[in-house]
C-alpha cells in the first residue's frame, strides 16, 4: 500500500472522495475501496494490546455498526472461524448486523462475501467461517456453543445484558486469544457501568458529529436543534454515559429489577391513556400503557405488558388505544380527562362504541401522583414483561432537570394504569367522570 500513499492523501484532502477515487486507475480503486484502515477514523479501528473486550460507545449514526462489521471481517481474514453475533433481539442481528447497509454482507469484498442461511440463523463465508446469531432475550441459547470471536451490538439495550454477556464470555474459548467487541449507544445500565471498569476491557468513543460526512445532509444539525445541550444530547449524540439523576423518581436499577422479576398472568388488566392536548405535528405523544395485577390484596403484584404510545391525530391514537385494548384482552381503559373528557370519550367511542372507559381527572402534580407508583417498584411489586426503552428513559429522568419531554406521556399513562389497579392507598386522588 506504500505506493498508494500519494493517491490516498489526495483522496483524503478532496471534498468529494468518491469522485477522487473514481479518477484513480482501476487497480488502485479496487485496493482502496475495501481497505477499511484507509477509510476508518482512529476510534473505529481495534485498539492495540492484548485486551479481551473492546467496548465502542458512540452516538446515533457514529459508525459503530460499520466498525463492528469491519472488525469481524478482518478477524475472519486472519483465521477466525466460529463467531457469535448478539443483538437485543434476533431481528436486530439479521436486519442490522447481517443484512443492514453497514452489515457484514454489505461491507464484504465481492469475492469473499458470506451467504446468509435464514433457516439456521447463521452467516457462512467461502473460507468456512460461520457466524451464528443470538438474542439477548434468550441468554441460555448461548449455552453449549464455543467461539473464538464475538460481536455484540447495542449492548445497553440488551434485555438480559449481564446474563447474556456472561454466557458469551464462557463460550469464548477457541483460538489463541478469543476476543469480543461490543458496540452501543450508552445508557445508564448496571451491566454497562460494571463493564467499563472491568479488567481486560478497552474503550473507544465517537460522536454523531464525527460521522457527519456519511449521514444525511442536515441530520446532525436537526438533532442538535432538537436536543441542544441536554443530557439526552450528550448521551445520544456524544456517546457519553449519563448516570441516574439524583432527583429522578426511578433509577435504572429499579427498572432493571422490574425486568428480572418473574412474569405472571394478570387477573385484571387495563390500558392507561394520557391523551395529548392537541393533534398537531408538534403535539405531545399519546401515552398508551397496558398493565395488569394478580389480585386484590395489599400485596398484589403488577405487570407492565405493553407500551403502545405514539404521535398522531386523535383518530390515530384512539385506534391504537382500541387495538391495544383488544390485543391484551383488557378489562377497561383508564384515560386522563384533563385535556377534555368529553372529547376523549367521544373519540374513543367513534372507534369502538362498546369500549369500557373510565375517565380520571388529576388533582395533584405529576410527581405527587407518580410517587406511590415509584414506591411499588422499590418494593419489588412491579414486573416489566419486556424491555420498554422509551418508557424506561422517561421513568429514569422523571422529576429531574434532565427530563426533556414537555409532557412525560408514557410515564403518565403508566401511573394512571397502575394507580387504578393498586386501588386505595396507592392511586392518586382523581374523580371518575
Amino acid at each position: 500500500m506504500r505506493r498508494l500513499s500519494p493517491a490516498s492523501a489526495f483522496i483524503k484532502r478532496t471534498k468529494n472522495p468518491k469522485a477522487a477515487l473514481a479518477s484513480l486507475p482501476f487497480t488502485h480503486q479496487a485496493l482502496l475501496r475495501h481497505h477499511w484502515p484507509f477509510w476508518a477514523r482512529p476510534d473505529q479501528l481495534a485498539p492495540p494490546g492484548a485486551w479481551s473486550i473492546w467496548l465502542f460507545m458512540g452516538g446515533r449514526g457514529a459508525g459503530k455498526t460499520r466498525a463492528g462489521a469491519e472488525w469481524v471481517k478482518m478477524k475472519v481474514a486472519r483465521g477466525a472461524r466460529r463467531i457469535a453475533l448478539i443483538g437485543p433481539a434476533f431481528r436486530d442481528v439479521r436486519d442490522v448486523m447481517i443484512e443492514g447497509p453497514s452489515g457484514l454482507i454489505a461491507i464484504s469484498d465481492p469475492g469473499a462475501r458470506p451467504s446468509y442461511e435464514a433457516s439456521r440463523r447463521r452467516l457462512v463465508w467461502p473460507c468456512g467461517a460461520v457466524a451464528a446469531g443470538y438474542s439477548s432475550e434468550d441468554p441460555d441459547g448461548l449455552r453449549g456453543p464455543q467461539f473464538d470471536l464475538a460481536w455484540g451490538d447495542e449492548f445497553a439495550a440488551w434485555t438480559y445484558a449481564q446474563e447474556t454477556l456472561d454466557m458469551v464470555r464462557l463460550g469464548l474459548r477457541l483460538g489463541r486469544h478469543p476476543q469480543m467487541m461490543l458496540t452501543t449507544t450508552p445508557r445508564a445500565h448496571p451491566a454497562l457501568r460494571a463493564l467499563i471498569h472491568a479488567p481486560g476491557v478497552v474503550m473507544t468513543r465517537a460522536s454523531t458529529r464525527d460521522n457527519a460526512a456519511h449521514l444525511s445532509a442536515g441530520f446532525v444539525e436537526a438533532l442538535e436543534a432538537s436536543f441542544g445541550a441536554s443530557a439526552l444530547a450528550r448521551q445520544e449524540l456524544d456517546g457519553i454515559l449519563i448516570e441516574d439523576p439524583e432527583d429522578a423518581l426511578w433509577t435504572r436499577a429499579d427498572v432493571d429489577g422490574a425486568l428480572k422479576r418473574g412474569p405472571f398472568t394478570p387477573e385484571r388488566l387495563v390500558i392507561g391513556v394520557d391523551p395529548p392536548a392537541s393533534g398537531g405535528p408538534k403535539s405531545d405523544e399519546c401515552g398508551i400503557i397496558a398493565a395488569g395485577c394478580d389480585g386484590m390484596g395489599p400485596t398484589r403484584r403488577f405487570i407492565v405488558l405493553g407500551d403502545h404510545s405514539l404521535h398522531g391525530r386523535a383518530e390515530v391514537w384512539a385506534r391504537a388505544v382500541v387495538e391495544a385494548f383488544h390485543a391484551h384482552e383488557a378489562d377497561k381503559v383508564i384515560a386522563e380527562a384533563n385535556q377534555g373528557g368529553d372529547m376523549v370519550r367521544a373519540v374513543l367511542r367513534q372507534v369502538d362504541p362498546d369500549l369500557p372507559i373510565r375517565l380520571v381527572h388529576a388533582s395533584r402534580a405529576k410527581r405527587a401522583r407518580a410517587e406511590p407508583i415509584a414506591a411499588l417498584y422499590a418494593q419489588g411489586r412491579v414486573h416489566h414483561g419486556a424491555r420498554f426503552c422509551e418508557l424506561e428513559d422517561q421513568m429514569c429522568t422523571f422529576g429531574s432537570d434532565q427530563m426533556t419531554q414537555r409532557s412525560p406521556d408514557r410515564v403518565d399513562a403508566l401511573v394512571w394504569a397502575l394507580s387504578h389497579l393498586a386501588g386505595k392507598g396507592a392511586e392518586p386522588r382523581f374523580r371518575a367522570l
